[in-house]
């Protein structure tokens, strides 16, 4: 009878220790959050090189009488390098859709010539001006792939008129003048971090630009400044480029991860 009390009570307290046991708290870590991809929604800034080339319609005529003296459209060009600033806002929307307005100019010397008739004018295009906006979809979190668009104008330097047979000059020229028009674009701009590359708010865009300028008349005049017998040529020209800009976003941090 002693024997089964005892394993009785030996039972008791084995039972007792582990709903004990079972009742203790447990502690476990919380889950790692995800981590959230940041905004494009802000304002940034940008700079960087580009190459360029230029074409032109030309023809020439009487400012008098309006006849023409050369009436078949010549289309030659030039090309060159440029530098380029600009700034501008997007804001995110719809989850990967970017949307923003721009404001850019370049500088530089893309030079060229174009002939009409018996003559050629030197001329070279120096520096452009656009404002406008773009719309992009995100291919990834920190990347963009955009296209745009908007209002631009361009700033050219006087021809100097030469013979286009023996290349001496023909005592005249054109002065400088100023063109306006459209232009149409688009590229991807990419975090630098997709490089490996440690840097936020720092990234890169690679754009493609066709700016089509309206058509301007420019007298000729001779090197006493006296307009050369009522000569005028017109000038339409198409300009395209390339460039590669570093942009400094200032609302982005980086992907962030929050902490428990």
């Amino acid at each position: 009878m002693k024997k089964l009390v005892l394993a009785l009570t030996a039972l008791a307290a084995f039972t007792g220790s582990a709903m004990a046991a079972d009742m203790a708290p447990h502690y476990s870590k919380a889950p790692m959050a995800m981590p959230v991809a940041p905004s494009w929604t802000g304002f940034y800034i940008f700079g960087g090189v580009g190459g360029g080339l230029w074409d032109a319609n030309t023809s020439a005529y009487n400012t008098a009488t309006g006849t023409c003296i050369v009436c078949i459209n010549n289309k030659q060009g030039g090309d060159g390098w440029f530098g380029t600033v600009g700034a501008g806002y997007d804001w995110q929307f719809g989850g990967r859709w970017v949307a923003g307005i721009l404001a850019d100019g370049q500088f530089g010397s893309l030079k060229g010539s174009e002939s009409v008739g018996a003559l050629t004018f030197n001329q070279k295009l120096k520096d452009t001006w656009a404002v406008g906006g773009r719309i992009g979809y995100l291919i990834a979190p920190n990347v963009l792939s955009y296209v745009n668009g908007g209002y631009s104008g361009a700033d050219w330097s006087g021809a100097t008129i030469v013979s286009s047979i023996t290349g001496q000059p023909f005592g005249a020229h054109t002065n400088s003048f100023s063109t306006q028009g459209w232009f149409l674009g688009g590229g991807v701009e990419n975090n630098l971090d997709i490089f490996g590359v440690t840097a936020p708010g720092w990234f890169m865009k690679t754009e493609y630009r066709g700016a089509y300028y309206s058509n301007k008349n420019s007298d000729w005049v001779t090197d006493a400044t006296n307009v050369l017998a009522g000569t005028s040529s017109t000038f339409k020209p198409f300009v395209q480029t390339i460039s590669t800009s570093l942009v400094y976003r200032f609302n982005w941090s980086g992907p962030v991860v929050a902490k428990y």
